[in-house]
């Protein structure tokens, strides 16, 4: 019998809050379900909003009775933030967060490098943004359970997970028993530490690193600004490295990496805590400082994804399907993605409207991406943490010229996550203008955000479905297209025509929406020369086909390779 954690976890500035189990006692009835998902991290939840969004009702187990201990997940990236807006939480993000866009690597004292990201005026959002994990899960919480389409059941834990025929069966254990409950589909978001995926006896692939690092919250009053601080082979940490971050609520991250064979636990006692953590105040300045702890962890890098997401009706998303390094903040970031890429999918597919057959291009888009990531990350860690001697050597060659040579800089970059651009789709329009645009995001890219007023963004008007955005100066657009539009929409697909005028037009015939581009921003950063131009967008926003001239037969096209039957 499952009996999770009742009291409230221990913090000094988050309050947290203790949900009541989900008992079957309480609610007789079949338990069969098209969606079922398992976690409630920042991924799992995501995945469920994103999955409602798209109109399809799905379950969301969680073995605990709260959100996550401690930080964990802190820096959010701006396409993070766009995927948070289509789910509604981004204000409260943006709300309590804290917005920055540079990084500062230091040795012996002296800045040899800084990471400068700057907000441009087309970006709603910084860069980064830092926010504990407790509150995003919070407001994501909050998110699914005013959702009717989302039913979340905590102290549910998962025991078993069996495939019959087309359904998942599982046994979930609860402070009251086990209860059977049947999915069509079952997309396991339970961790890094999966039990969904161990007990498949599913394998990783790529890299797991020796170097251990200790996180550790504390609440102290630093005069500094919201800014990455890395700190290599400090007189206190030889030939090591340690990282800083702001958090709100006065609280600051320190990691710094262990020295090796150093047993984690003795590392986490209250002694060990204490003098490194002064040995780093003292180092930077503020020796003497009051400070308190609130919560502290050890973890080692590994940069690891599954070779397939996608096992009969289980999907992996989230760490249960990669694990990354925290350096270049990819984690939580790319399981955003994930989550993005996964609902609108599984959405289709479970309501009958696609195949099965779409569900595999969310698994080799998302592999490839995870591939291309622990490639990067993999780099970003030996530098942080050499896994060998040779390494080490060629870091200290670095740092050491760092001190004298302005050309060095540019390899402390530690390769911040990026939203990966599916260039190699097969979702993606073969027979479109992709390679004629000199501008403008091309095939598999997200798409790029534009100014149209002061609280007006392109991606404030766009979410829930296909979009095509047809750029036009005139009063109509063309019935044949109307018509391809309307066919696809009678296959239940949510399509919307979006006119990107040229004028300030107040109505465009078979337009959804009409947007006010005369000032020509959006031509500009679409790379669009003339009218009847047009970019088919994904319901996760990537482009799958662009067109300098769009005609009924082509845009026909573009929607049989987007959804293949």
């Amino acid at each position: 019998m499952h009996q999770p954690y009742a009291e409230p976890r221990r913090s000094i500035y988050y309050q947290y809050q203790v949900h009541q189990p989900w008992l079957a006692s309480r609610h007789p009835g079949e338990q069969n379900h098209p969606i079922v998902i398992v976690g409630t991290g920042p991924v799992g939840l995501t995945t469920a909003l994103e999955i409602a969004r798209h109109g399809q009702r799905c379950v969301v187990l969680e073995s605990e009775l709260q959100v996550s201990e401690g930080s964990r997940a802190i820096v959010f990236t701006r396409r993070s933030m766009e995927i948070l807006q289509q789910v509604g939480v981004a204000q409260r993000v943006t709300e309590t967060g804290l917005p920055w866009c540079y990084g500062n690597s230091i040795y012996r004292g002296q800045r040899v490098f800084r990471m400068e990201n700057a907000r441009a005026d087309d970006d709603r959002f910084f860069p980064m943004i830092n926010l504990q994990q407790q509150y995003l899960e919070e407001y994501l919480v909050d998110a699914v359970q005013a959702n009717p389409l989302i039913e979340l059941r905590w102290g549910n834990r998962v025991n078993k997970v069996e495939q019959k025929g087309e359904q998942a069966w599982l046994e979930v254990d609860t402070p009251e028993g086990c209860y059977e409950l049947r999915a069509d589909w079952l997309v396991a978001c339970d961790g890094a530490r999966s039990g969904i995926r161990t007990g498949m006896n599913l394998l990783m692939e790529g890299a797991s690193y020796e170097g251990r690092f200790v996180i550790a919250d504390i609440r102290i009053d630093l005069p500094l600004p919201t800014e990455r601080l890395a700190f290599f082979d400090p007189a206190w940490n030889p030939g090591n490295t340690i990282l800083m971050h702001r958090e709100p609520h006065g609280i600051w991250r320190v990691d710094y990496q262990l020295p090796a064979g150093e047993d984690p636990e003795d590392a986490l006692r209250p002694e060990s805590l204490k003098a490194r953590i002064d040995a780093q105040l003292e180092m930077i300045g503020f020796g003497g400082t009051p400070w308190e702890m609130d919560w502290s962890s050890v973890y080692s890098a590994r940069a690891l994804t599954l070779p397939e997401y996608v096992h009969g009706r289980v999907i992996f998303a989230g760490d249960a399907a990669h694990m990354l390094p925290i350096f270049g903040v990819r984690g939580a970031n790319t399981g955003f993605q994930d989550a993005q890429g996964l609902g609108w999918r599984l959405a289709l597919v479970a309501k009958g409207v696609a195949s099965a057959a779409l569900l595999q291009s969310y698994s080799s888009e998302r592999v490839g991406a995870a591939r291309e990531i622990v490639e990067e990350a993999g780099k970003s860690t030996r530098f942080m943490a050499p896994p060998s001697r040779g390494f080490r050597l060629l870091r200290d060659a670095v740092l050491s010229l760092s001190l004298s040579q302005s050309f060095v800089g540019p390899l402390y970059h530690w390769r911040t996550s990026r939203p990966h651009e599916y260039g190699n789709s097969p979702l993606n329009s073969m027979g479109d203008d992709n390679l004629l645009f000199k501008a403008g995001p091309g095939h598999g890219a997200p798409p790029l955000n534009v100014r149209f007023a002061p609280d007006s963004y392109l991606l404030d008007h766009l979410g829930g479905g296909f979009e095509l955005l047809y750029f036009t100066s005139g009063k109509a657009i063309a019935a044949q297209l109307q018509a391809v539009v309307a066919g696809v929409r009678a296959r239940g697909v949510a399509v919307r025509l979006v006119a990107v005028s040229s004028h300030a037009a107040s109505a465009i015939e078979g337009a959804d929406l009409v947007l006010d581009d005369s000032e020509g921003r959006c031509r500009a950063r679409y790379g669009v020369m003339a009218d009847g131009a047009a970019y088919l967008l994904r319901p996760d926003q990537h482009v799958c086909a662009r067109w300098m001239a769009l005609d009924a037969n082509r845009l026909q096209a573009a929607f049989k390779a987007a959804l293949p039957a």
